[in-house]
């Protein structure tokens, strides 16, 4: 071990739980699905947390991940699928496989390379291929979608077995391509499967990744759950003092309008006092009586009033008092796919609103 590794301990996985959510901006999955994944893996073996300045840069990383619609009823993924998204990939000849990372950060998918990472002996770097989540496959690929011939490898498991809904599925070819198939095999796995992605180099990843974003996502958790006796608003103001973000608002939620459609959650959130969120997964938009305050990939994120805990787009309901923080992209740890403005198009056929135009890059 280097200096700069952390051996992961149970302790530290509601920590890394929290601050990934926070950093999830709305999206990235269940908190408790993701501290659960966490909990399984270190139950199949150690998860070495090591730097990216740490490894050979030569050495073959993995991404693992998780796609789907995180409303979904019948999402169903177990630790063994994350598992079998690995030997999916190896089967189609992938092969050398030196360490793993995740997608993102969020409350859920912060988590995703633990189990393979335990089971296999290899460490997981932190270097996420994004430092906040992000709603599509090719935000999350580093910009490899603009590199000229890449052939990219993809795995997909998930479903439950007893609704005859479990599939497994790996899909070599064009990098745009299979992140739609892949985004099909979550729509008719009931909303959701792990996956693993497009094997590159450690030298790639440091200059195209997000490298520092997991122990970010630690001590943020760090600071909110010791702020937890002294209220929401210690515990929102003590992450945003981290980050260099604001707190906007603390109102109740006077709509919700949510569509699960594609494999996506999509809709807005309509706070008493003025404020709407729009959101595709992650938060998209924030305004406050049709004037615009934080734009995708900004980090907008909602933390229950009572509790102080990040909520996701999917967990937040009507009439809960939420807390609205907002933090510019510039004090992010964001990945190169947060600098590709063309993968923003899609954003705006969805939500109905203009990104592209508020983009600071």
């Amino acid at each position: 071990m280097s200096n700069s590794d952390i051996l992961i301990t149970e302790d530290m996985v509601d920590a890394i739980a929290l601050g990934g959510c926070l950093l999830g901006g709305g999206g990235g999955g269940s908190m408790a699905e993701g501290i659960k994944l966490a909990k399984a893996a270190l139950k199949h073996g150690k998860v070495l947390l090591k730097d990216i300045n740490a490894v050979d840069p030569e050495s073959v990383v993995l991404t693992s991940s998780a796609v789907g619609a995180p409303s979904s009823s019948e999402a169903f993924v177990t630790d063994q699928d994350h598992q079998c998204t690995v030997e999916l990939c190896q089967a189609v000849g992938v092969s050398g496989i030196n360490a793993f990372i995740t997608n993102e950060c969020g409350g859920g998918s912060i988590f995703n390379g633990w189990v393979p990472a335990a089971i296999l002996g290899l460490p997981l770097l932190d270097a996420p291929c994004n430092g906040r989540a992000h709603p599509t496959g090719l935000m999350g690929s580093m910009g490899l979608h603009r590199i000229k011939d890449y052939i990219s490898v993809q795995s997909a498991v998930g479903g439950n077995p007893k609704t005859g809904k479990h599939l497994e599925a790996v899909f070599k070819g064009a990098l745009d391509s299979a992140s739609s198939l892949v985004r099909q095999c979550a729509v008719y796995a009931g909303g959701l499967v792990a996956v693993a992605r497009n094997p590159v180099k450690a030298s790639f990843i440091k200059d195209h990744g997000a490298p520092g974003a997991i122990k970010l996502a630690l001590k943020l958790g760090e600071a909110m759950m010791k702020l937890k006796s002294s209220g929401p608003q210690a515990v929102a103001s003590a992450s945003m003092d981290i980050l260099g973000g604001n707190v906007i608002t603390a109102s109740r939620v006077k709509d919700k309008k949510l569509v699960s459609e594609g494999g996506f959650d999509h809709g807005k959130i309509v706070l008493e006092d003025g404020h709407e969120i729009t959101f595709w997964n992650e938060y998209m938009t924030l305004e406050c009586n049709g004037k615009r305050i934080s734009t995708f990939p900004d980090l907008i994120m909602t933390l229950d009033a009572e509790s102080g805990i990040p909520v996701t787009s999917a967990e937040v309901r009507k009439d809960q008092m939420v807390i609205v923080v907002s933090v510019s992209a510039k004090n992010l740890i964001l990945g190169e796919g947060m600098r590709c403005k063309e993968l923003f198009e899609p954003i705006e056929k969805v939500i109905g609103k203009e990104i592209i135009s508020y983009l600071k890059f």
